[in-house]
Parts: C-alpha cells; sequence; structure tokens
C-alpha cells in the first residue's frame, strides 16, 4: 500500500476524536481552576493593615499571578489547537503530516493528537 494516499478509518479516527475529546475536557477543567484562583487571588480576604513584609508579599503575588495568566494562555492554545484538530477530523485530513503527506503513526497521535507533523517532518524543520 501507499502511505502517502491512506487516511485513517472511521473507528480510527472515532478513537482519536475521544481522545482529543478527553484532554479537551482536561484543558477545560484546568483553565476553569485558574481563572477561579486568579479570582480569588484578587480577594485575599485580610486586613490590608500591612507591614514592611507586605511588601515582599504583593511581589510575590505579583510573580504567581504573572505565572497562572502564563498557564492559562498555553491551555487556552492548547484547546484551540485541539479544537482545530477535530475540525480536520471532520473534513478528513486529520493524521496527515501537512509536511510529507504521509499518515502520522497512531503512536504520536495518541501522544500528541493535535500534531500536524510526523516526527521524520517535525526532525527535518529542526535541522
Amino acid at each position: 500500500m501507499n502511505d502517502e494516499s491512506l487516511r485513517y478509518s472511521r473507528e480510527e479516527l472515532a478513537e482519536f476524536e475521544q481522545i482529543i475529546q478527553d484532554k479537551l475536557t482536561a484543558a477545560r477543567k484546568e483553565v476553569s481552576f485558574i481563572k477561579e484562583t486568579l479570582s480569588r487571588k484578587n480577594d485575599t480576604g485580610t486586613d490590608n493593615t500591612a507591614s514592611s513584609s507586605k511588601v515582599l508579599e504583593d511581589g510575590a503575588d505579583t510573580a504567581e499571578k504573572e505565572s497562572m495568566n502564563q498557564l492559562a494562555s498555553r491551555q487556552m492554545k492548547f484547546i484551540q489547537q485541539l479544537e482545530n484538530a477535530l475540525v480536520r477530523i471532520k473534513n478528513g485530513t486529520y493524521g496527515v503530516c501537512i509536511g510529507t503527506g504521509k499518515l502520522i503513526q497512531k503512536e504520536r497521535l495518541r501522544a500528541v493528537p493535535h500534531t500536524q507533523h510526523s516526527i521524520e517532518a517535525k526532525m527535518a524543520r529542526r535541522d
């Protein structure tokens, strides 16, 4: 068989779709948790009669908020990539490497279900 003209079967695509849906659910829960955490950080619930150590706490809080915002941003990007993978499943292009035109190995898709590159295309891009 010619690898370049193959597509995954409906059953295989259904497996990948379930993997993607599961990852989407987990990622959305994590974003929700991060947003809740950030909103709680804004409401400390403590008396603001502070001492000089309060300045250090404010700096640490700011750094933590920035870190949480970056994490939320990465999760949102991941969610978008997963949603794009679902679109590729629907339009029949899922699992085909955009670099080589060959099928991406199932093991890679199970590990990184939103990928659009086979291992060989990914390695070629690094060189």
